[in-house]
Order: structure tokens, then sequence, then C-alpha cells
């Protein structure tokens, strides 16, 4: 198949770049599962924007940096927080129904969330990713110049060295290869350009609030095609994922805590003004600290959020997605408290890119939580993610359509070659090492690390990937093997940055090296150029 774009990833950061780029190029947008089974879908707080007259973009780009503890590259989080607006405009312009309050400037309904000094986040009740995505979904579904290949697994990166008309000699990315996962039929799919949109690497790690789309895909295919990775020590942990043998991972909302939410230990008594001025709303690496402190202080299970204090009628108006849930296990958020764990949620490192969502391999292109823009540097700040899709997906279909978007010519690209290989034997293997690489995560790299769990951790991640290569030169590929292989690159990816650095830095906590340096540098890795003895480069 042979595109003019190909898009692998269907969340926010993915069908933005399809629909700005639909009406002038052949569009083909992969989703190794349905096109909304992934993280924007299930995001609950909203996109923060500068969109009243008593914030200013000085004031969202200092609490950014403030929360990302002297990492964030300003230039790039300036150009993002600038362009909020505008992104926010084109979603009300295709549609899509954020709460509305007719006192409000705008017109809709601003809440407030951790590390925010203004009410700058817009929202759709307590489900804005679910309302975004399905807006956009049904413009990509309708568009005829966008080719949905759904249930299709990208594997790995297809470069070249001879590609006719590019401005620049050297090794150029030309697609990719995708396996089809009913037929199991892996087909090379070529294009001009190719963006990488797959989300984060949450399933790294045994509690997450991650859907079990983010396997870091792209992350681990970028990595092995050559291209620089950074910041990947800084995994955010979600301070407030539902704790209930019933709810995978169900995330409570940001915005419960910047509407009242108090976090309790298990006697009623208050904790987060012991650990923090802010209180509940310090930012996310503070508040998941204090939690893991608390429960390991006190041996607890998990501690508990409590909005009950509110009127059931604010609660819900703002929070009915998560109202509706909890009673559906039992909870009456109206009455009592939510019991809550820290959970991983978000990666704030990834694919090396500039502001035009570029990156070190001409005619590779990487938008949203799969890359480092310099934005979220140490720690997130709340709903930025969405903000960095939107505004990055628009910068690079625009850069795109600069340097020209007819496909690229025909190649000779070589056939998926499985002369050698068989049907698994055992496929327990898979999941053995599946639940092994998890669970080791989340003990030996978690919210607190030392120097030696992060060394225990890499000796077995070694292990672990000559088992998986093993396995994966001598059978047929499957979604389990793809993405196991991709989640041990992501894992050593994270075990070796956060040993490089030798101090304690937004999400990044170490007991052995507890003070922050004096300066800031991120943390940059660059692979030696890997080859896949079934992904051969033309």
């Amino acid at each position: 198949m042979n595109f003019d774009v190909v898009i692998v990833g269907s969340g926010l950061a993915g069908q933005s770049v399809a629909l700005h780029l639909a009406d002038t190029c052949r569009v083909a947008l992969v989703a190794k599962r349905p096109m909304i089974e992934g993280a924007s879908d299930w995001a609950q707080g909203g996109i923060a924007a500068v969109l009243d007259s008593t914030d200013s973009h000085d004031e969202h780009v200092s609490d950014t940096l403030i929360a990302g503890a002297g990492l964030c590259d300003e230039a790039s989080t300036r150009f993002i927080v600038e362009h909020g607006r505008e992104a926010i405009e084109w979603l009300i312009e295709q549609g899509v129904p954020f709460t509305r309050d007719a006192g409000a400037e705008l017109g809709f309904h601003l809440t407030r969330e951790g590390g925010h000094s203004r009410r700058r986040i817009i929202h759709a009740a307590d489900a804005t990713g679910h309302a975004v995505i399905s807006t956009l979904a049904e413009r990509v579904r309708c568009h005829p110049n966008i080719t949905l290949l759904e249930n299709h697994f990208a594997i790995d990166l297809i470069t070249s060295d001879r590609v006719e008309g590019a401005p620049t000699a050297g090794r150029h990315c030309q697609g990719l290869y995708a396996q089809e996962m009913s037929s199991g039929r892996v087909t090379a799919i070529t294009a001009r350009h190719t963006v990488l949109a797959t989300g984060g690497a949450g399933k790294v790690y045994l509690y997450t609030t991650n859907p079990d789309t983010a396997t870091g895909d792209g992350i681990a295919m970028a990595w092995r095609a050559g291209c620089r990775i950074a910041n990947m020590e800084f995994i955010q942990f979600h301070p407030t994922c539902l704790y209930h043998p019933y709810a995978k991972s169900f995330l409570i909302s940001e915005a419960v805590r910047g509407e009242g939410g108090r976090l309790l230990l298990p006697d009623g008594t208050r904790f987060m003004p012991q650990h923090d001025e802010r209180a509940e709303l310090a930012p996310r690496d503070i508040v998941a600290r204090a939690i893991d402190f608390e429960m390991k202080k006190h041996g607890l299970d998990c501690v508990y959020l409590d909005i009950s204090h509110q009127p059931a009628a604010f609660i819900e108006e703002h929070f009915p997605t998560i109202l509706a849930r909890c009673r559906e296990l039992g909870i009456d958020i109206t009455k009592q408290p939510i019991p809550v764990v820290p959970a991983a949620h978000y990666t704030c490192g990834g694919v090396v890119t500039d502001m035009n969502g570029r990156t070190d391999l001409p005619g590779l292109y990487a938008v949203g939580e799969a890359t480092y823009t310099g934005l979220h540097g140490a720690n997130r700040l709340a709903s930025n993610s969405l903000l960095e899709c939107l505004v990055l997906g628009r910068a690079a279909a625009q850069d795109m359509r600069q340097r020209g978007t007819q496909s690229a010519p025909a190649l000779d690209v070589p056939e998926w070659d499985e002369s050698r290989v068989s049907d698994p034997d055992e496929e327990v293997v898979v999941a053995h090492n599946w639940d092994e690489l998890r669970r080791m995560m989340w003990n030996y790299v978690g919210i607190v690390r030392t120097t030696k769990r992060l060394e225990r951790a890499q000796h077995r991640i070694r292990l672990l990937r000559e088992e998986i290569s093993e396995y994966y030169a001598n059978f047929r590929v499957s979604r389990d093997l793809l993405e196991l292989r991709n989640l041990v690159d992501v894992a050593s990816l994270i075990v070796d940055s956060a040993l490089s650095r030798r101090e304690s830095r937004g999400l990044h906590f170490s007991r052995d090296f507890p003070d922050t340096l004096p300066k800031a540098l991120p943390t940059v890795l660059s692979p030696a150029l890997q080859r896949s003895p079934r992904k051969p480069s033309l």
C-alpha cells in the first residue's frame, strides 16, 4: 500500500494530524485496535489553554515550568501555550460539546487542576477525552481521503538510503511494516511522510491508568530506527487511581481535587497539608510521593479521596462518569470517600522532536505522548498533554504540506520474511515474560527508586530481551509478542535513563541521590543503529 502520509495511532494526536492533512493528500491512519481504544478517549480532566482575560500566556508558561522542575524547554513551552486558544477554537468548530457556562467569557466552563494558578481547563464534564475523540472520529471515518486501517499493528519502520527527490542524502523513513491482526498477514505501507502518534508506555508497569494499547510502540520503533530518546526516567504516576478489585485502570480525575476533594487516611485524617503548602493542589509528583509515603508508613493498601462535602447536585453535574462508575461498584461518592492508589499514568519523555514534530530520521514525524518536545520537563502539568497533541499535530501537518505530500515513488520493498519461522509452540513463555517485566518495573522502578533496585532491573531486562529476541526470531509474530518486544525496549530506556540521573528531580526520586543538582539537564539517549533480522533496510 502506498499513501502520501501514513499515521500510526488513532488518538487525538493521530486524528488531528490526519484531519489537518486530508483535504490535500491521501492519508492512512493505522490503529492496532478499534480507532477509539486509546488513552485520549480515557482522558477525564480537560485541555489547558488561556481562554480568559484574567489569565495570561506568561502565567500558563510559568505554571508549566514550575511543575516541570526546571527541565521544561521554555521556547517549546511558550510555542505550545501561545497556540492553545486556536487549538481549542478548532475543536469547537469540529463540534466538540464542551461544558458551557453562560457567565464565562468564551461561554464555556473552566475548571482548575493541580499546579495551575488559574481556572483554565476547558472540559466536557468529566469525560473530555471521549467527547473530543468521538467527535473527531466521526469526521475521520467520513473523510474520503482517509483510509482507516483498524486492527493493524505497526511492527517496524522501513528505511532507505535511496529516496528520489529527497533534499538531503542519507537514511530516510519510507513507511512501515504492519500486521493485519485477523489474518496475521504482514504488509508494507509506504509513504512520503510517516507519523508516530502511538501514545505512551504505561503498560510497562503492573498498575496503570492507561488502556491496554499503551505499550510504547512508537518509542520502541523510533529507537530501533536510530532516533534519539529523551527523559524516559520521568514516568508520571497519577495519584488517584480507583482502588477496587473490579475496577481496572479507572482514574479519579485531577479535577476532583481541583474542586475541593481532600485526601484522607482511613481514620479520616487529612495528610496533604503536612507534605506541601498547596495541599491537594500540589503537582502530581508531590501528591503521588505523599500517598506512597503514607501507605508505606501505615501499611495501607490505599488512601481515600473525599468530595462528599460538596452538594450532591454539584458532584452529579461535574463528575457524572466517576459518580456512575463508583456507584456500579457500590461506592456513593456523594456520601463516602473514594479508595485510591497511585498508578503509572503518563510518559513525560519519548522520541526527540522539534516544534514541527520532526525526528532525527528524515521523513519520520512524531506527535503526542510518544514524544519529547521539552514541554513536560521532569513532570507534566495537568491537562497540558491534549494541548500538545493539538498544537504539534497541526504544526506537523503544516510542515509536511510545505515539504510536499505527494506519494513517494514506488519502491522495491522487501517482502516480510517468514521463511525461517514457525507457529509458536508455547505461548505461555510470552505471557510469563509479560507478567515478570511489569511486576519487576513496579517493584524496582516505581515512585521511589534506589540504585541497587535499578541495577537489578537492568540485569533482568537484559535476560528478558535475550529470551524475547530469540522468540521473535524463531516464531511468527503476534500482538502479545510485538507488544512485549516494544515494552522490554521501553523498560530498558526507562532504567538506563534513571541510572544516568544522579539527582532527584520531579518524577524521578532516588534515595541514593535525594538532592537536586543546581543545573537541570535532560537525559538524551542515542542508539547505535540497530537492525532487526526481518526488518531489512532498502
